[in-house]
Parts: C-alpha cells; sequence; structure tokens
C-alpha cells in the first residue's frame, strides 16, 4: 500500500533490522528501487500523518526484492530495531521524473476507474505487487473491491489531468 501526502511520496517501509551495524531491510512500493540512490537523503516517519525525519544515506544495496539501507545516525542493531514499520519517503521534487506510461503509484491512489463505456467502478484506494504485474485496488461507493490488473490489456489511458483511469472491464465483472 502506498501513500500520497501533500509533499512526500511514500516509497516504502522498513520491515526489520538486517545485521547488528544498524542496517534495515525496506519493502519497496514499486518497480525502480535502484533509482533511489540518487537521493542522497531519505525520509522517515512512523505513518503517513507524522513528521518526516530526513535520514542521510550512507549505502543502499538490492537483496532479492527489497533493499537494505545504511543511514547516519544509525550506527547498531537497537537504532535499526526503532525504525520498524516505519514509512520511507521522499520529496515529489527529489523523485526522478517517470517516463512515458510510467506513474508513481502515489499518484494513482484517488483516481476515478471508469470502463471504456464510461461506466464508474470506483476509485483506486491502493495497489498490490504481484510477481506478474501490479494489480490496482478499486473500491466503489458501495464499498466494493475490485482487483484489476495494470497491464495495458487492461488499463487503455491513465489521465493525469482528469484524474481518470479507464479500462477494458464491465461492473458486472467481481
Amino acid at each position: 500500500m502506498a501513500f500520497k501526502s501533500d509533499t512526500m511520496i511514500v516509497l516504502g517501509r522498513v520491515t526489520e533490522p538486517y545485521g547488528v551495524k544498524g542496517w534495515v531491510r525496506i519493502q519497496p512500493f514499486g518497480d525502480d528501487p535502484q533509482s533511489w540512490r540518487q537521493m542522497r537523503f531519505w525520509h522517515l516517519a512512523a505513518d503517513k500523518d507524522a513528521a518526516w525525519q530526513a535520514y542521510e544515506l550512507l549505502q543502499v544495496d538490492a537483496r532479492n526484492d527489497t533493499l537494505i539501507a545504511h543511514f547516519a545516525g544509525i550506527e547498531d542493531r537497537n537504532a535499526a530495531e526503532a525504525l520498524h514499520g516505519f514509512l520511507v519517503a521522499a520529496p515529489r521534487e527529489n523523485l526522478p521524473a517517470t517516463e512515458e506510461g510510467e506513474f508513481y503509484w502515489a499518484d494513482l491512489l484517488g483516481m476515478a476507474v471508469e470502463t471504456l463505456a464510461e461506466e464508474p467502478l470506483g476509485e483506486v484506494v491502493g495497489l498490490l505487487e504481484t510477481g506478474a504485474h501490479d494489480v490496482l485496488r478499486v473500491v466503489d461507493s458501495a464499498g466494493r473491491e475490485r482487483l484489476l490488473p495494470f497491464v495495458a490489456a487492461i488499463v487503455h489511458e491513465v489521465d493525469s489531468e482528469k484524474r481518470r483511469i479507464r479500462v477494458d472491464w464491465s461492473a458486472e465483472w467481481d
């Protein structure tokens, strides 16, 4: 799950300490966490409404589907354990620009979803990362949730200006 706040884009979550020298394991939200290396400071907070604190990134490495990172001032396992569950974010202006057809998850949250026949399906409330592709979590006004694959065969248009996603789907399908 990813969140959007006024200026911060949530990129992942600290899941656990890694080793005894202050490193932490991070679950990234999205498919290009290697690009985060370009950012000298990462921001952490206990939740999306808490105050964000900047941490200088000393080193980051990819390990399977997670990252391990070391921040200045986090020198031992106890300090790393204190960050368990914290969200990792960055100010939008510090993030690499997206290419055509690419989106930060946070940009998709809250977008209206409608069929190609302009039938409303609901609003994007979250995304799921699966092994094959990302999945939009769409909830309608009655609270009904649909899971729609975020693939070109289903998603025909993402209109950032109109905050709308048009999909090849039926309102009758679960």
